[in-house]
């Protein structure tokens, strides 16, 4: 703010003033002003907080557009207005510094992830980049503000004996249906509730998901899933078209929840540690990479835009790449 108002200043009196005097009168208010602080007056912030409101439903707009999801957009809306409540200036104010400092407090109020912070900061970068590409800014203040570096860990996966062990435990076919189903496709759980019922094609053992930006793309499920299902799906007395379903009446679609909800307590039954929907996904891409799928088939079969997420995901055994040495370096 006060960089702006000298600005304005010198700009006022730019022909009136030689270099060297434009130089010295910049110094001198600089220096004047150093030590107050300069804020909106509270009209003036309402107006700078009801712009910045408009142009971060604008952004959204765009976004929709562009296909992400409601879930996607609902996350985009609040992290940036998480923001927006600190400040009471207009966005093209915004400076690099005020977004590093709302960062490092983000983090410690909260002991966040580094992980997290960089999901922030990526969100905030689409944001005042897209602000700069609509000419609202004249450069985006999180151009200079780098990747977060986090440490690179290695997820779990199910093991074989892990999933015998799930298996077990399931006192119902529809938990059954739903494990084997999970861990052939490597579905999202977000893609496994929207599923019908006539999605199913039994003959080619196949399905159609609709993934992340409403891009459907075809998985395929194995001989075990595809009796389980059939199992299943030769109890149902419902007319529900949902694949899944809760298991009292009225026989619902499942939800997310859902199915989160219901594999965390066939986890502590089958005490096989921390069960969870995507863990299946990671189990499949591991398995595939191992068997010797090329990785562009398993990026395919996951749905990943790009191969590095598909790489992120997999855990190369390391009993194969011992092997591999031997075979191509030893």
């Amino acid at each position: 703010m006060k960089e702006r108002i000298i600005e304005g200043i010198v700009t006022q009196l730019h022909d009136d003033l030689n270099q060297t005097q434009i130089q010295k009168l910049r110094k001198a208010l600089m220096e004047e002003m150093d030590g107050y602080e300069v804020v909106l007056a509270p009209c003036q912030q309402e107006k700078a907080k009801q712009a910045n409101g408009e142009l971060l439903e604008s952004f959204v707009s765009a976004k929709r557009i562009e296909g992400c999801s409601e879930k996607t957009l609902n996350y985009y809306r609040n992290t940036i207005n998480a923001l927006l409540g600190t400040i009471s200036i207009e966005l093209r104010e915004v400076t690099t510094n005020d977004i590093r400092r709302y960062l490092a407090e983000f983090q410690e109020k909260r002991n966040s992830s580094k992980t997290t912070i960089d999901n922030i900061r990526r969100i905030f970068s689409s944001f005042f980049s897209w602000l700069e590409d609509e000419d609202y800014i004249v450069k985006s203040p999180v151009r200079r503000i780098h990747k977060v570096r986090s440490e690179i860990t290695v997820k779990e996966t199910i093991s074989d004996e892990e999933l015998e062990t799930l298996r077990d435990s399931c006192g119902e076919l529809r938990d059954l249906a739903m494990i084997d189903f999970l861990v052939s496709t490597g579905v999202r759980v977000g893609e496994l509730v929207k599923i019908n019922r006539n999605d199913i094609n039994f003959n080619e053992r196949q399905c159609v998901v609709l993934g992340k930006g409403n891009k459907e793309r075809t998985v395929y499920f194995n001989a075990r899933a595809k009796v389980h299902l059939q199992n299943y799906l030769a109890t149902r007395t419902d007319s529900e078209t949902a694949l899944f379903v809760s298991l009292t009446n009225p026989n619902t679609r499942l939800t997310i929840s859902g199915v989160e909800n219901r594999l965390r307590e066939l986890g502590k039954v089958a005490k096989v540690g921390r069960i969870h929907p995507h863990k299946f996904r990671r189990t499949l891409a591991t398995m595939a990479i191992d068997k010797g799928m090329p990785i562009e088939q398993v990026q395919r079969l996951l749905g990943h835009c790009k191969i590095d997420t598909t790489l992120h995901y997999a855990m190369v055994n390391q009993n194969n790449v011992k092997i591999a040495h031997r075979k191509f370096l030893g």
